[in-house]
């Protein structure tokens, strides 16, 4: 497409063999979609849903799962096979069915794609369906058409079109014909190129189709997402890890139970038999169910919070991403043009309040509300303003160019919107690339004889027309003087990051009044800068990925926070001068980028995760889409983004809101943290059974539980009291801790400390209990139930205890996980009737307790939750001095250690 924007349309026609009047002819038409098909993207087949379906059987910890089921039902021990299958086909499915809804990005992009174009044809303008479209077709534009294809112009009239959804700039792109001087590779400086799925704002124009469907540069957008595949999550990586370990650990146990038997002269094939029953009870077959509700709670949370995420995994990795690459237009900024100050001509400094196309804000000059004709010089540019201007603003929606429209909002906010009422307009000449002004000729209607020109434009042009300057309703001669105190007012516009506009009027075209300056910028979003310190504070970097011109990048930048004196930016034109080696190693000191295509995103997000980040991409655009899918976490905004984005994004924030960022990066920390809180629970209490039953085993002591109750408490590990870990609030204070590094393992070795203490605990004071209620070397039903009931206990307390790592239950608070509360109690009340419950007993084997046996389990259960509130708070303690030597501020306890 470069070398196209360096030819003239005349040698193009003839390389594409077409004439500019007449079109193609039907049969040519018909010669070359043989050659270049229709003007649409091909979608490869789906896979069949079985095959995407047993996909999801792949993951390690679902395989070990699997081979638990199976080794269960041979063993005969079909109740586990039962338990464990359902686990399995429940995780299997709620994961299917989300990837399958979200598995659109490709087809959404034919969304773009106008399904009508008006073109050329046997010498007839014909309209007709845009996939018809053949290069060489001759096509016509005109306002408010989408582009059908890539163009080479070759008429434009006052064309401008909005190429926002490529490049990131909110202005309307004004085209030419002309040939461009330097072949250029992005796609910004080719102003004679119309491109696919843009939207023309004002104008019309004529062009060749030079590039369609998967030829055109939209084409380009479209082969790069074909391309790219969405990365693992950390939590996917995470679970991996974790199956892996489990299985290593379960060929572990039945190694050493073999061992040991050998060593005491039984059977290897009963010791195996053994082994094997106690590496399947090992196996957390409820992880895979709380992992994915606890995901679907986060998800339903996020709803609640303004964010739809459409991958269930994907809550959980906002928690370890340390790099955003944000996209300015639409995500930092509010992608509406707004002007914020005005200079007159005898240089009175007006700032303007409120953001947007309505008549919220006011204009201040002097300490005043400047309204109507309240200070003259005010008025006079406002004049202008409105005058020179073609754009209408209807209940909020603007109908025009964003720049005019900033500046017909900001005289509605001065109530003079319907000043150019006043006049009949004569006659327009529309801005160009030539002149760089529009200008206006206007007849006052209560002097229709009377010609007056209004003007307004860049500033050097607009100054060499006038000869005057208006100062509190007076025309005074302008000196050079004065224009050099202009241009001084201009450049500080400028370094604010300001686009400015000089205004200007008069009876003579060749001798104008100048009034004075507007400065319009695409402000950043409410609270933005507070959301981004916030981001800043918790160890993340943001990087600024945006197609605007340096000046503007670095303005804004600076507005947030994000650049200031020495630090680097670059542009996509460096990139391309960069490998991936040079770029990965300056990447992380970067914090904006300029001038970048489509491509260069995704360059920019390769070379972030290849050294080690965790990237989340935000973005509106169809310039965004692959980076968004290349991300470990695409975020799209719901208001502003374009289809495409949408559907290649992960997460969707419905109010354009950054800060909703927060609230999610909140969120999937709090979930890794309870899924963590699960794991320690359950490997603890299945650490304490199994040791339980192989200890009684190697000590030939009779088996202190019977199938039963061992099921009762198997039910108790995977059910209600642990699942309800799952959903513990989410504590406040993650947002200030760093994010998690991606390869660090569930299994910490804070972690299995823990879980060793506890089943420590556990054993001891259940065994003691066994072994003092089998004084009269009798079993009888009551040392089963005390044992039984004692391990249960265990369980409740161990539960409350894991509820938080670091923090103490009394600061977290009793009731704040109301299900946790709900599944204990039930618990409890299951247990009592299986001590109680005549049919329940002779199921169980077991027999009623005294009053005086409950309290004197719960005094030695709980010792369990004493002994784990002790060691948070020595640790606790610990941390706080430690970080005190250091000059350091926590706000964490062990929890996040």
């Amino acid at each position: 497409m470069a070398e196209v924007s360096c030819l003239s349309y005349h040698d193009i026609a003839s390389q594409l063999g077409t004439d500019l009047q007449s079109g193609l002819t039907d049969i040519e038409v018909s010669r070359r979609r043989k050659n270049h098909g229709y003007n649409e993207f091909e979608i490869s087949g789906d896979e069949p849903l079985w095959k995407k379906y047993l996909g999801q059987f792949k993951e390690p910890l679902i395989l070990l799962l699997l081979a638990s089921a199976c080794v269960s039902a041979i063993m005969g021990q079909f109740d586990d096979a039962v338990s464990i299958t359902v686990a399995i086909i429940i995780v299997v499915t709620v994961a299917f069915v989300q990837e399958y809804r979200s598995e659109k990005s490709l087809e959404a992009l034919s969304k773009l794609v106008p399904p009508k174009c008006h073109c050329v044809r046997n010498g007839k303008l014909e309209t007709f369906l845009a996939r018809q479209l053949v290069p060489g077709d001759i096509v016509y534009l005109s306002i408010g058409d989408r582009v059908p294809g890539d163009l080479r112009l070759f008429e434009a009239y006052d064309l401008s079109i909005d190429e926002s959804s490529f490049t990131g700039e909110p202005e309307p792109v004004s085209k030419m014909n002309d040939v461009s001087a330097v072949k250029q590779k992005g796609i910004t400086h080719r102003n004679n190129i119309a491109f696919m799925g843009t939207l023309v704002r004002c104008g019309n124009g004529k062009g060749i189709v030079v590039g369609t469907g998967e030829n055109s540069e939209f084409g380009e957008v479209f082969k790069m997402m074909q391309a790219e595949e969405a990365p693992k999550t950390p939590l996917q990586i995470s679970m991996g890890e974790l199956g892996k370990q489990l299985s290593f650990y379960s060929f572990c146990i039945i190694g050493v139970i073999m061992f040991l038997g050998w060593l005491q002269g039984r059977r290897l094939l009963d010791m195996f038999t053994i082994g094997v029953s106690l590496a399947v009870a090992a196996i957390p077959e409820g992880l895979p169910i709380v992992v994915t509700v606890t995901l679907a709670i986060g998800v339903m949370r996020m709803a609640t919070r303004k964010a739809i995420v459409k991958k269930l995994p994907i809550v959980e990795t906002l928690g370890c991403v340390d790099v955003i690459c944000s996209d300015k237009t639409g995500t930092l900024t509010k992608n509406e043009m707004t002007v914020t100050q005005m200079i007159t001509a005898d240089c009175q400094l007006a700032e303007v309040t409120g953001v947007g196309y309505d008549a919220s804000g006011e204009v201040i000059c002097n300490r005043e509300v400047v309204r109507d004709g309240s200070n003259p010089s005010v008025a006079k540019v406002m004049e202008v303003a409105v005058i020179c201007n073609n754009a209408q603003i209807v209940k909020g929606v603007l109908q025009g160019q964003p720049t005019e429209g900033a500046l017909l909002a900001c005289a509605i906010k001065m109530n003079m919107e319907s000043v150019r009422n006043d006049f009949i307009r004569l006659h327009e000449w529309p801005f160009n690339s030539d002149t760089k002004y529009m200008k206006v000729k206007v007849a006052p209607k209560r002097n229709l004889s009377e010609e007056v020109f209004y003007v307004k434009g860049a500033l050097d042009q607009v100054l060499s027309l006038c000869r005057y300057f208006y100062s509190s309703g007076l025309v005074l001669p302008q000196t050079q003087k004065q224009e050099q105190l202009f241009h001084q007012h201009a450049a500080h516009m400028g370094t604010a990051g300001l686009r400015v506009l000089a205004l200007a009027y008069g009876n003579s075209e060749t001798a104008l009044t100048f009034v004075g300056m507007v400065g319009i910028i695409d402000p950043p979003r409410d609270g933005i800068r507070e959301a981004i310190t916030t981001l800043l504070s918790t160890g993340a970097t943001l990087k600024m990925v945006t197609g605007d011109a340096e000046e503007t990048a670095l303005a804004i930048a600076s507005r947030l926070g994000l650049y200031a004196s020495g630090a680097k930016a670059l542009s996509g034109e460096q990139i391309d001068q960069m490998d991936v080696g040079q770029l990965e190693k300056v990447i992380d000191h970067i914090c904006v980028f300029y001038r970048v295509s489509p491509r260069h995103k995704l360059t920019i997000v390769k070379a972030l995760q290849n050294i080690g980040h965790v990237v989340g991409m935000t973005g509106d655009g169809v310039n965004d889409a692959v980076a968004l899918k290349s991300a470990d976490i695409g975020i799209a905004m719901g208001r502003t983004g374009t289809d495409v984005s949408k559907e290649a994004a992960d997460m969707i924030l419905v109010d354009d809101n950054f800060e909703t960022i927060l609230s999610a990066i909140e969120e999937g920390k709090g979930i890794f943290y309870n899924i963590r809180n699960f794991v320690r629970f359950q490997l603890s209490m299945s650490i304490a059974a199994l040791t339980l039953i192989t200890l009684s085993t190697v000590m030939k002591l009779p088996n202190p539980l019977n199938a039963m109750q061992i099921l009762w408490i198997n039910i108790i590990m995977d059910g209600p009291p642990a699942q309800s870990l799952g959903v513990e609030p989410v504590d406040h204070d993650v947002i200030r801790q760093p994010p998690r590094k991606s390869k660090d393992s569930i299994l910490t070795r804070h972690l299995i400390s823990n879980v060793i203490i506890s089943a420590a605990i556990i054993v001891t004071g259940t065994l003691w209990i066994f072994w003092k209620e089998l004084a009269d070397e009798k079993i009888t039903k009551r040392d089963t139930t005390m044992t039984f009931t004692c391990f249960v206990f265990f369980g409740m307390f161990n539960a409350l205890s894991c509820r938080s790592q670091g923090k103490s239950v009394f600061k977290i608070g009793f009731f704040t996980n109301r299900m946790f509360l709900v599944a204990v109690s039930g618990s409890l009340i299951g247990q009592l009737l299986v001590i109680y419950f005549p049919p329940l007993q002779k199921v169980f084997q077991t027999e009623g307790l005294y009053f005086m046996d409950f309290v004197f389990l719960i005094f030695l259960t709980s010792s369990v939750f004493i002994v784990a509130e002790i060691r948070k708070a020595v640790e606790t303690f610990w941390t706080r001095r430690r970080n005190a030597t250091e000059g350091q501020h926590t706000y964490f306890g062990a929890d996040y250690i």
